[in-house]
């Protein structure tokens, strides 16, 4: 049960069906006020005699309305709002004034009564509008249909019909024998780029009038929604009948929104994410035929540095083109960490062990999801870590374990990657390593594109330790 709920059964003595059904209207009370261009609130009597407890109210998107700050669950006396009690008491209908504020220009005011499934009285909505709202063509209308919609007398199936509506959408009445008797501007002007002057007083089954959807809700008795091409033009429509008990359909609304524009700027960022996965496509396959050339100069030579030092940049190469290989497989510039880690490990052993090297690999990642341009950065620090295990951490050995650990907490992001080979030697200091290439570049990238920190220590074995502060919301 919702706020509705917990509200009547603290100040009103109304039973618990009953306030399953006013739970039932609060959720479709936006949509009502959107509808009536009016501030909906919802009075129920209170437990002490002589007064009404506001349960929901609603401020319409389609209209600006003077209102207090929301009042809701608070007490009023009957003297204070002498036409809701009236309403209450009588079963009327009634029209009136009333100033939220003194001073404050006064709203044009109608009070209808609720009841419950068995036709008892159990709350009034007051529907409240400015006077130039009031006095437009067509608002007793739009009042009288938002209030035959919170009285329908079964649970609405699905919500999302009933959703807000926006100010720059159409809005038709259509009555119980398929003809218009209202439409807002915006319908108007909707239906008249598409060549109808005028659609008030026509029939919804007219081929030209491309109001099926209104037929199918009106035959079904449920609310249902289509986005349409009409010449140049794609609407989307939807449409809500008002049944009354017995299921006669008393009126049908049919929601309209021109979204040509929005379809063809999502037609639009579609070819824009195409292309740039296709980029990526593109990019890695280049890099790739780099590490192959390199590859095959490092064949032809015969000198055991420069071979090492060309294999160490196929690696280097190759991680950059895994990140590429992931961005091109989906349409966001933003990827699992674990997942790319996981290809790099494989990757470096592949093309950095030798035949006779048996080695064991352990993986234990968090989803971790970063920007392209992060990831990257990390997939090279990966890349240089897993390669300087392999190539430092196992001398005069044949086997041995190479793990990564990825987890995060509230600030943090944190890689470990390890072995279990001989630890670093006697002395050595990260810090100091300048003659190294591949830790002066994990050391800049970790600090500098990453702005975290790196330690390599010795722990049975050689561990790295990248930590890298997470971004909260609204980070640059």
């Amino acid at each position: 049960m919702g706020i509705v709920g917990d509200v009547c059964r603290k100040v009103t003595r109304l039973q618990p069906e009953q306030i399953t059904t006013l739970d039932s209207i609060s959720a479709i009370l936006q949509f009502a006020a959107d509808i009536a261009h009016s501030q909906v609130t919802l009075y129920a009597p209170a437990q002490q005699e002589g007064f009404l407890v506001i349960i929901a109210q609603a401020k319409p998107n389609t209209s600006f309305v003077h209102h207090k700050v929301s009042m809701l669950g608070s007490t009023v006396s009957a003297a204070e709002e002498s036409l809701v009690w009236r309403t209450l008491t009588s079963g009327e209908h009634i029209s009136g004034q009333r100033e939220w504020a003194l001073g404050m220009d006064a709203l044009e005011m109608q009070t209808f009564p609720l009841y419950d499934r068995a036709g008892n009285r159990i709350a009034v909505a007051s529907f409240e509008a400015g006077g130039d709202e009031a006095l437009a063509v067509g608002y007793n209308t739009l009042v009288e249909t938002a209030f035959q919609l919170i009285s329908m007398p079964k649970t609405l199936p699905n919500g999302k019909m009933y959703r807000p509506i926006s100010p720059h959408d159409g809005i038709i009445i259509i009555d119980d024998r398929s003809k218009i008797f209202y439409a807002n501007e915006t319908a108007a002007s909707i239906y008249k780029i598409l060549g109808l002057g005028r659609i008030v007083g026509r029939r919804i089954y007219e081929r030209h009038m491309n109001m099926q959807l209104a037929q199918q809700a009106a035959a079904a008795g449920i609310a249902c929604e289509t986005e349409l091409e009409v010449g140049n033009s794609m609407l989307l429509q939807r449409a809500v009948p008002i049944i009354q008990l017995g299921g006669k359909i008393l009126r049908t609304i049919l929601i309209v929104a021109d979204i040509t524009e929005v379809k063809k700027k999502e037609k639009e960022l579609l070819i824009k994410s195409a292309v740039i996965q296709e980029i990526h496509h593109r990019v890695k396959n280049n890099l790739q035929t780099i590490a192959s050339l390199l590859r095959l100069q490092g064949r032809r030579t015969k000198s055991p540095e420069v071979k090492a030092a060309l294999k160490e940049s196929v690696n280097r190469i190759l991680s950059i083109s895994v990140v590429h290989e992931f961005l091109s497989q989906q349409d966001a510039e933003f990827i699992d960490v674990a997942e790319v880690a996981k290809n790099i490990l494989d990757l470096v052993i592949q093309n950095m062990l030798e035949p006779d090297f048996n080695i064991q690999t352990v993986f234990n990642g968090e989803t971790i999801i970063l920007p392209s341009e992060q990831a990257t950065s990390l997939a090279l620090v990966i890349n240089e870590l897993i390669q300087n295990s392999i190539e430092h951490g196992f001398v005069g050995r044949h086997e041995g374990v190479i793990g990564i650990d990825i987890i995060q907490d509230d600030k943090n992001y944190r890689i470990d990657i390890y072995d279990n080979g001989i630890g670093l030697p006697e002395g050595f200091s990260p810090q100091s390593a300048s003659g190294s290439l591949g830790l002066q570049i994990v050391r800049t990238l970790v600090e500098t594109d990453l702005g975290g920190s790196f330690q390599l220590y010795s722990q049975g074995g050689t561990r790295a330790c990248v930590t890298i502060p997470r971004k909260k919301k609204g980070d640059e």
